[in-house]
């Protein structure tokens, strides 16, 4: 009878501890997130709609909290600070973690969605990447359909960057280097006032948000055609992510693909930011002919190029399913 009395206690025991143990495994999360854009900017909108989407859609499981923008956290760390855990998500592009993540360079050479990466596999492989190299799960990419452009403060006459210094990033920096130019490396945050003192001849950067940055001001000439596609990435510390629950991790995968379909806009966005930068007093420079296939075959050749030095194998895996 003790024997039997005992054994009830400890079924108690134990029930008692799996009722408890389920209340606190459904508990909403709240994730610390961070963006290298300044909030509210062309490449933060989409995070933020993401965020938007999940704490609206996430009640009760999941939240996710914005701790700031550039403000807050220099840009190019953003990439250490979600692979360490110092926040748990963030919204960045590859370009300023590749000190990190060096194949991360290759991500903007795509010519395919990633609606096009999910169906072939090749999602698979860059998360899989940014997995084991970098601590993170690559939950998405917005940026899909927004070329890169170069833009002056001075004319250029041919596919020759000699004797002109640009702001750059490891986005362009192989190819404006080859193209002959001068390279200056700096955040987003001093390319105004760097164009205002003559530091820099020019910068590269999308089609979208230099008038949210103020950057027309200080520029005259924007050259076509455009180059490389935007990547932008929203990443999930990999601790973080494993320690959610599926419930939690689905509500975060439903969220991308809501934000991922957004990309499709970006042709129609493209199109009115090209009127405001011809009404802001930009005039294109339009390469045709030679220029323009040197252009184009330069951007291609010299990204791939560096990318195959880090890891020729996987420039090749990646290459296959990109285009």
């Amino acid at each position: 009878m003790k024997k039997t009395i005992a054994q009830a206690a400890s079924v108690a025991v134990l029930l008692a501890a799996s009722f408890s143990a389920g209340p606190a495994l459904a508990e909403e999360v709240t994730l610390r997130g961070t963006t290298a854009f300044a909030l509210g900017t062309t490449f933060s909108r989409p995070y933020e709609a993401f965020v938007d989407w999940i704490n609206e859609n996430g009640k009760g499981v999941l939240q996710i909290q914005t701790v700031g923008g550039p403000e807050a956290m220099p840009p190019f760390e953003v990439g250490n600070a979600v692979s360490s855990g110092v926040v748990d998500i963030a919204n960045v592009t590859a370009a300023f973690y590749t000190n990190i993540l060096p194949m991360g360079d290759a991500l903007k050479l795509a010519e395919n969605t990633i609606q096009d990466q999910r169906a072939n596999g090749c999602y698979d492989k860059v998360d899989a990447m940014h997995q084991s190299q970098m601590n993170v799960k690559y939950l998405g990419r917005t940026g899909d359909h927004v070329n890169f452009h170069l833009y002056l403060t001075k004319p250029i006459t041919g596919a020759d960057l000699s004797g002109l210094t640009i702001r750059t990033t490891p986005v362009y920096q192989a190819m404006f280097q080859t193209l002959g130019a001068n390279l200056i490396r700096t955040p987003p945050g001093d390319v105004y006032t760097a164009l205002e003192r003559g530091t820099i001849d020019g910068y590269g950067w999308p089609i979208q948000g230099i008038l949210d940055l103020g950057w027309d001001e200080q520029t005259k000439y924007r050259v076509d055609p455009g180059f490389y596609q935007v990547d932008v990435e929203i990443l999930v510390n990999l601790d973080k992510w494993k320690g959610l629950s599926d419930e939690q991790r689905a509500l975060l995968e439903e969220g991308i693909a809501y934000t991922e379909a957004l990309n499709a806009n970006n042709v129609a966005i493209n199109a009115e930011e090209a009127k405001k930068q011809e009404a802001a007093g930009i005039k294109v420079i339009t390469l045709e002919g030679d220029a323009r296939q040197k252009w184009l075959d330069t951007a291609q050749t010299a990204g791939w190029d560096k990318v195959s030095e880090i890891d020729a194998d996987a420039a090749a895996s990646l290459r296959s399913c990109m285009q």
